[in-house]
C-alpha cells in the first residue's frame, strides 16, 4: 500500500467499531484528512493518546480504498494535553477546532488555515493571552482567510471611509448611515477598535481592552461567524464569556 507522511493537527475523533476511531486531522501539506486509528481505544494502544483533539503530530498513513489507516504517530507538540488542564482554554480550543473543521474541505490544501490553527492552539497552551481573545482573533482571521473578511472601519457595502458606528452582520461589518439596514447594531467604538486589533494582530491594544468591550466584541464575532457559515458552532455555547 502507498505510504505518505505529513505534519498534522487533530481536529476531532469518533468511534469506529469496538476499538478503532476515525480521526479527522488538518495536515500541513494535504489539507483535511479522515483516517482510521486501529485499536486506539484499547488501554494498551501505542498511540491512542497522540490522536486526541488539539495534538500536533507527525503522522504516517497508508492509503486505503475508502479511508486511510494510521501506521505511525509521533508527538510534535502536546498542545491538547496542556490545554485540557485549563477549562477556559479548553472550551476556546474546542470552538477553534470545530470552526476549522467547518471552514476546510477534505483533501484540499489549506496551509494558511493550518498555520493559523497552530498559532491559536500554541497561544492557548502557553497561556499567552486571554483565551476569549485568542478565540475571537482566530475566528476573525479564519473567516478572512475563507473569504469573509469583516470591516470594522470603512463601510462594508459602499466603501465610504470610516469610522462608522453601525454594524450589520449580513452586510459584512461596519456600515455608513446611507447603507445602514434594519437590524444593525451600534456597538461601542472601542469594541470595533478591539475587533480590528484582533484581526490585525495588535495584541498590545487587545490585551488592554475593557472587559465590557471584550464581551460585546465576542458577541459580534460569534454572530458574524455563524451568519456567514449558515450554521451554528455548537462549541461556542460552552465558552465562558
Amino acid at each position: 500500500m502507498p505510504l505518505y507522511r505529513d505534519e498534522a493537527i487533530v481536529l476531532r475523533t469518533h468511534k469506529l467499531g469496538e476499538a478503532d476511531r476515525i480521526v479527522t486531522v488538518l495536515s500541513r501539506r494535504l489539507g483535511k484528512l479522515r483516517v482510521v486509528g486501529k485499536g486506539v481505544r484499547r488501554t494498551r494502544s501505542r498511540f491512542g493518546a497522540r490522536l486526541e483533539p488539539g495534538m500536533h503530530i507527525d503522522l504516517q498513513c497508508y492509503e486505503g480504498r475508502t479511508l486511510d489507516t494510521v501506521t505511525q504517530v509521533e508527538t510534535m507538540d502536546p498542545w491538547g494535553e496542556a490545554i485540557a488542564r485549563d477549562y477556559p482554554a479548553w472550551t476556546a480550543a474546542t470552538a477553534v477546532l470545530e470552526t476549522c473543521d467547518r471552514l476546510t474541505e477534505e483533501r484540499e490544501p489549506a496551509l494558511q488555515q493550518y498555520l493559523l490553527l497552530a498559532g491559536a492552539l500554541r497561544s492557548l497552551a502557553h497561556r499567552e493571552h486571554d483565551p476569549g481573545l485568542v478565540l475571537d482573533a482566530y475566528l476573525l482571521r479564519a473567516m478572512a482567510i475563507g473569504g469573509y473578511a469583516p470591516s470594522f472601519h470603512d463601510c462594508a457595502k459602499c466603501g465610504a471611509p470610516g469610522p462608522h458606528r453601525a454594524f450589520h452582520v449580513a452586510a459584512g461589518g461596519a456600515v455608513c448611515p446611507v447603507c445602514r439596514a434594519p437590524g444593525s447594531t451600534a456597538p461601542h467604538p472601542d469594541t470595533l477598535r478591539l475587533l480590528a486589533a484582533l484581526l490585525a494582530g495588535d495584541w498590545a491594544l487587545a490585551d488592554d481592552a475593557d472587559p465590557r468591550q471584550r464581551r460585546e466584541g465576542s458577541g459580534l464575532t460569534a454572530a458574524f461567524l455563524q451568519w456567514h457559515l449558515e450554521r451554528g458552532i455548537r462549541s461556542l455555547r460552552m465558552v465562558e464569556r
